[in-house]
């Protein structure tokens, strides 16, 4: 490596997952043409790369916040483009991080030339789930296990539950950096059975759960979800007494998968699945988009959830290019059926060439990975730069609805590094 050579990452080497990060090189010839590149593994030892072709200015220094990437992972002017565009060789993967006490290991690295070239700078970044004095408790009680984050300070703060399809601490820890004390709950605690029962009570106590705890103030609890954990939080809104605010994201108007059961009642069964409907693609994933029923058809009435008898608050989002299912039918459907019921407690946000997996921003992008309920690859679609912009975009939107419709006294904290 050559000393005169700086790889510099700005505000420091370590900061938060969702913060910006701005990568600077000085120290370069004059208009050279270097590979800048970052590698990371994720909590399954899978290793993802990323680069991009830069040239420096006059001056030999390159910015990645305003300069445009030639070629490789992707082109143009994009900031955080090595964390986005990381992928694994194999096709077909996730990348793994659900663990909110390890930091996010990213190594960047300047190479001569545009290839194999010899490396001159390397820098190690560190990207925290959590942050200084948020507190972080396993909890395991009735029927329901988790794990709960709360914000440094006294309070009062809002609290949210995070219903996960699987579990993962990244949202949960990141919302409770923010001045949230957040419950992450999965909703499938285990592989899924077929037709297996669903019991809403088990969520309901998690609800409950988050109204006892000393440094909540708000006098109802948000729900966010994506996915499956959609129809869950929406049934919690329509069933369920305490729930102000619910955010769903990427999720159906339909229960899926199970029967839903409360108080011992099946309350909703399950949108069939007709499996004849998938579609093969080339990469050897499969296109799963018009596999469920439709919700609108008479036969399929007792599966869609009444969102309209709920008091709750909803923020709606939709990705126009989700290729796991028609999410942004389902808003629509759910928006059409709100409106009729006189209703106005919705706010919607469509991402058109976004895919499924909307996440806290600057995660690597992932079009294809195993799904978990039918083990097998899927295409989850989006546009790789789009997707990671409406991720951005997205974050701050929700931060702004919870905390409009989940206010608490004035004596709050936030988490720093």
């Amino acid at each position: 490596m050559s000393s005169q050579i700086r790889l510099r990452l700005l505000p420091g080497v370590r900061c938060l997952f969702d913060e910006l990060v701005q990568v600077k090189v000085a120290g370069l010839k004059p208009r050279q043409v270097v590979s800048v590149r970052a590698r990371a593994t994720d909590e399954k030892g899978l290793e993802f790369r990323s680069s991009a072709t830069y040239r420096a200015d006059g001056s030999g220094f390159i910015h990645l916040d305003k300069d445009p990437s030639l070629g490789g992972s992707y082109v143009g002017v994009e900031p955080m483009g090595l964390l986005w565009s990381l992928r694994a060789e194999k096709l077909h993967q996730y990348f793994f991080k659900n663990k909110a006490l390890e930091p996010f290991v990213v190594k960047f690295s300047v190479h001569e030339g545009d290839e194999q070239g010899r490396m001159l700078a390397e820098e190690t970044h560190e990207r925290f789930l959590i942050g200084e004095g948020v507190s972080r408790f396993s909890v395991k009680e009735g029927n329901f296990e988790g794990v709960l984050f709360t914000p440094p300070g006294q309070g009062p703060f809002p609290a949210v539950l995070d219903l996960c399809t699987f579990m993962s601490e990244k949202r949960a820890s990141l919302l409770a950096n923010k001045g949230f004390v957040v419950l992450a709950v999965a909703v499938y605690t285990e592989k899924p059975g077929n037709n297996k029962p669903m019991h809403l009570d088990h969520f309901k106590e998690a609800v409950d759960f988050l109204q006892r705890q000393p440094k909540v103030g708000s006098k109802g609890v948000g729900i966010i979800s994506r996915s499956k954990g959609g129809d869950v939080a929406l049934s919690l809104a329509a069933f369920v007494s305490g729930v102000a605010a619910v955010v769903w994201i990427n999720g159906c108007s339909a229960v899926v998968g199970s029967p839903l059961y409360f108080k011992n009642q099946e309350i909703l069964s399950p949108l069939p699945v007709d499996w004849s409907k998938g579609i093969s693609h080339e990469s050897g994933a499969s296109i799963v988009r018009y596999m469920l029923g439709d919700p609108r058809a008479e036969e399929n009435r007792g599966t869609v959830v009444p969102v309209e008898q709920a008091q709750a608050s909803f923020l709606f989002v939709a990705s126009g290019n989700d290729l796991n299912w028609d999410s942004e039918g389902y808003m629509d459907e759910m928006v059409e059926r709100l409106k009729h019921h006189g209703k106005k407690n919705f706010e919607t946000v469509c991402y058109p060439k976004a895919g499924h997996l909307l996440e806290p921003p600057y995660g690597p992008f992932c079009p294809s990975a195993t799904h978990g309920l039918i083990s097998t690859p899927v295409l989850w679609g989006g546009e790789p730069s789009v997707h990671a912009a409406a991720e951005v975009q997205l974050w701050k939107k929700i931060q702004e609805f919870l905390t409009d419709h989940l206010r608490c006294g004035s004596k709050q904290s936030k988490a720093q590094l």
